[in-house]
């Protein structure tokens, strides 16, 4: 069985995700979507907020399942015993932050391999990002229009 882990803060999840998510869904098995947390972090909104994002987001996906985990990402798919990890690009900058990670993930796990699969943004979603939305939020502007109909402040 393909399944593959898609791991990040998704705080919240934006159209940029959801596109990296509905392209991948033939390319696998089931997709985990998996929260990370990080006690350094400070988030807008509460676990238990973005799992309900993601899951009513994707309901209709039998192949999607949400789920949360401390620690590296590694640890979280060796312990669900995953062996793809998939990230989406939106630019250069990503691709070159994205590629260490996954080149030192290599260095890890030599023999419990975990492969990185890289997917490029769809052009019309490139610029969107977490951190955009949550500053438009905190102006009151019109973050509608960068993430699914699911996530409503």
């Amino acid at each position: 069985m393909r399944v593959a882990v898609f791991p990040g803060s998704f705080d919240p999840i934006t159209l940029g995700h959801y596109d990296i998510v509905e392209r991948a869904i033939p390319l696998f098995d089931k997709i985990i979507i998996a929260i990370g947390q990080n006690s350094q972090k400070k988030y807008m909104f509460s676990l238990e907020q973005r799992m309900e994002f993601i899951k009513n987001t994707f309901a209709k996906h039998e192949k999607i399942e949400v789920d949360h985990f401390e620690g590296l990402t590694i640890d979280y798919c060796r312990s669900r015993g995953v062996n793809f990890i998939l990230r989406g690009l939106r630019n250069p900058a990503d691709f070159e932050f994205e590629k260490a990670i996954a080149q030192t993930n290599r260095e890890l796990t030599k023999n419990n391999k975990i492969e990185t699969i890289f997917l490029l943004t769809s052009a019309s979603k490139s610029f969107i990002s977490s951190s955009i939305v949550r500053e438009i939020i905190n102006f009151g502007g019109h973050y509608e229009l960068l993430v699914p109909d699911t996530v409503r402040v």
